[in-house]
């Protein structure tokens, strides 16, 4: 019985190419990656490999050279809270999983001193013009010289004189002081800051409606005109969809193109403007903004809805990353803009 050679990869399935991957690696390491995965996607991957029939050559060779470039271009693998809570619960118990993920929830840092560095000012001078001078003193001194002025700037006057008096004549601080200081941020800010739901009711509406298909978001928002447009306008300001992709910069959105599932971005871009699609392939390899665009051209009509699921997902990604402060989006308000 002949075979039929699987010879185009841009046919292939997410799901298909790593089949083909796993299948290549060998069977020792194939049931050492088996082993991370749970029952559903061992499944699904093994029912791809039953019906890979043959494979080219040249179809193997392209896939790992676009394994091989993503790694190098990226240095990281992208991953998800979700999938990060679900990898611990598999060998830790339930109240040391929530300690991790409150932890990873919280600030970005290796330390405590890198983590509030990445909180914002506001919050932070919130929270520490309820301590001790002499504790203000040395969180200030521990983190960033720029952001401690902005921070010392927001405290109330009398109270700021009194830490800059305690920074001026702190000496070396002991090891037991800054644990103590360690303790209390970890115990009474980062653990509140990571649980806290800081969004108001029009910010949770706006994210709310940013999950919706276009279809019901824009009959939601033509009936919130009608009965409430102000807060209609201030969801609507408050949304962030595709198009506002545009405004990323060029780190951001080469940051958001390493992020996103790559099976996912060509079918977001099919229904995109060309101002977003030229911004994408602007970020990109010569090489691999062909290869995209050959894709695009291949998969022909696309499904509206498919087209709006994929956009969703890439405005998730998106936001994650800003999250984690990798990105930064502007909404286009003068706040945001930059001044040089």
């Amino acid at each position: 019985m002949n075979m039929r050679i699987r010879d185009d990869y841009r046919t292939l399935s997410g799901i298909e190419k790593a089949a083909i991957f796993l299948l290549a690696l060998g069977e020792e390491n194939s049931v050492a990656v088996f082993e991370h995965m749970d029952d559903d996607e061992i499944l699904e991957i093994s029912q791809a490999m039953a019906n890979l029939g043959r494979v080219s050559a040249n179809v193997i060779e392209r896939l790992f050279v676009d394994f091989a470039e993503e790694m190098s271009g990226t240095s990281s693998l992208v991953g998800t809270y979700d999938s990060t809570e679900r990898l611990l619960a598999r060998v830790l118990d339930g109240d040391k999983v929530n300690s991790i993920m409150e932890e990873i929830r919280g600030p970005a840092g290796r330390t405590m001193w890198e983590k509030l560095g990445n909180v914002n000012e506001e919050i932070l001078a919130n929270f520490l013009q309820k301590e001790y001078p002499q504790t203000v003193s040395v969180v200030l001194s521990k983190i960033g010289t720029e952001h401690a002025a902005r921070v010392l700037a927001l405290l109330p006057e009398n109270f700021a004189l009194e830490v800059v008096h305690r920074m001026l004549r702190m000496e070396s601080i002991q090891k037991e002081i800054l644990e103590d200081v360690e303790k209390t941020l970890r115990t009474e800010f980062m653990t509140n800051l990571s649980r806290s739901n800081r969004q108001d009711s029009h910010e949770i509406m706006a994210d709310i409606f940013n999950s919706m298909d276009r279809a019901n978001e824009t009959r939601f928002m033509e009936q919130l005109e009608n009965s409430l447009p102000d807060s209609a306008e201030k969801i609507r300001s408050l949304m962030f969809t595709f198009d506002d992709l545009v405004n990323l910069d060029t780190t951001g959105i080469q940051t958001l193109i390493r992020a996103t599932d790559k099976d996912k971005l060509p079918v977001a871009l099919k229904g995109a403007s060309d101002q977003i699609k030229d911004l994408f392939f602007a970020n990109m390899s010569e090489r691999a903004a062909k290869i995209m665009k050959e894709d695009m051209s291949a998969m022909g009509p696309v499904r509206l809805k498919d087209v709006e699921d994929a956009q969703q997902y890439v405005v998730n990604v998106a936001k994650d990353l800003e999250g984690r402060g990798e990105i930064i989006i502007s909404t286009g308000e003068a706040e945001d803009e930059l001044v040089y």
